[in-house]
């Protein structure tokens, strides 16, 4: 069942070597693993953005306040 939060600060994910991109602040849709976390969201256009983060970094997302669960 998808879960969905919000981005409300400063959230990014670094593409194998690179420089960390921003995920755009808005509604995204969340999948937890044990150790880690996919997202999802509109990157506009009808493109789908779309990454995997550790679950320690999107969970000091959280408790920072940069991603805030939806309500259900």
């Amino acid at each position: 069942m998808p879960q969905f939060a919000t981005v409300t600060g400063d959230v990014t994910f670094t593409p194998g070597d690179g420089a960390p991109i921003p995920i755009p602040p808005g509604r995204i849709e969340v999948a937890l693993e044990p150790d880690s976390a996919t997202l999802s969201w509109d990157a506009g256009d009808g493109v789908a953005g779309v990454t995997a983060i550790p679950r320690i970094q999107f969970d000091d997302y959280v408790n920072d306040g940069k991603i805030v669960w939806e309500k259900q």
